[in-house]
């Protein structure tokens, strides 16, 4: 009978000790909802994968809470960015996810940024993100080197200078001498829009966004960044068709952020017993053949990319020579 008492004590001791706020998270989960904001509108790459997320997460996380999907778009995912670094409650219910080329406005002193991106607490990237540059396929070039020695401007679309749509070329021209003209437009779908309707010769950016246009013949891929991904393995390499050893470091500089792809965090602060629950639950989900299987279905690929891998990637473009990130800062802007 002794020991039922000192069984009893102990438990109401351990009650009195811990609020519900302080209890495992395994426990709190359940019956909850995550939030996973996404720093774009609905339809776009980011959504998608966080949609796919969404559907799958709760059976990974102890407690099987709800996730939603929440878009806040607005000044390329810096918005999102801001929330969830200044407002969102570290308590594991919100976790976000936004452009991966964040981490270059914070190294180049943009004035809305209001993170830093080293500080955020890290669960890790969803899929590392080849980056190309995809031409109608009607057009005659068939490599990249014919498009190089081509005379006759291409015009390309993109999201602007903040997103690698824009970036990519806009290095190709710069470094590799490319004839491009840059039209912008406001969504990624809006631009394949144009290339499908011929009001534009092609566009960079993420092989998961050009892909499906690929597989029905409307664009060709000529050239990639240094992430490669299946049926690119052939394509040459950006920073490989430079012209100058400084062209080459910027470039470089740009597909260093592909390898994190599709980042996600949650606030500062949020405790390491949450953080382990969210990383294992997203390493677990992310190699799940179901989930595997889901992302083919709507032409991704999805693996994950642990926090301390991304955090050594951004680390390293904050210690890239001066005279390199000011060359950088030329092409790249929010």
């Amino acid at each position: 009978m002794k020991k039922y008492f000192i069984l009893f004590f102990s438990t109401l001791f351990l009650l009195a000790i811990f609020s519900p706020a302080e209890l495992p998270a395994a426990t709190n989960y359940k019956g909850k909802v995550i939030t996973i904001v996404v720093g774009y509108g609905p339809g776009g790459g980011y959504d998608r994968t966080a949609r796919l997320i969404a559907k799958h997460l709760p059976r990974f996380v102890p407690g099987n809470p709800a996730v939603i999907v929440e878009n806040q778009p607005g000044a390329d995912s810096m918005i999102a960015a801001n929330y969830i670094y200044n407002v969102a409650k570290p308590d594991g219910l919100t976790i976000g996810t936004f452009n991966r080329g964040l981490p270059y406005a914070q190294l180049l002193k943009v004035s809305g940024v209001k993170y830093d991106i080293m500080k955020f607490a890290w669960i890790g990237s969803a899929a590392s993100e080849a980056t190309v540059l995809a031409i109608q396929s009607s057009l005659p070039y068939k490599t990249f080197a014919e498009l190089q020695a081509s005379k006759t401007r291409v015009n390309l679309g993109s999201m602007g200078p903040s997103d690698s749509s824009g970036q990519f070329p806009v290095m190709l021209r710069e470094y590799a001498g490319l004839n491009v003209k840059m039209i912008i437009y406001p969504s990624s779908s809006d631009a394949m829009l144009a290339v499908e309707r011929k009001e534009l010769d092609g566009r960079g950016g993420s092989y998961s966004s050009v892909k499906p246009f690929i597989d029905r013949g409307v664009v060709r891929v000529l050239v990639r960044g240094r992430v490669s991904q299946p049926g690119l393995e052939k394509m040459p390499v950006d920073e490989d068709l430079a012209l100058d050893k400084k062209g080459k470091a910027v470039m470089a500089m740009r597909s260093a952020t592909d390898m994190i792809g599709r980042p996600y965090v949650a606030p500062p602060k949020t405790p390491p017993e949450t953080m382990k629950i969210l990383q294992d639950a997203f390493a677990k989900m992310l190699s799940d053949p179901q989930v595997k299987a889901d992302a083919q279905k709507l032409l991704m690929d999805v693996n994950y990319v642990a926090p301390a891998e991304t955090l050594k990637i951004i680390q390293e473009l904050f210690n890239q020579p001066q005279d390199i990130i000011q060359e950088f800062a030329k092409i790249v802007k929010f």
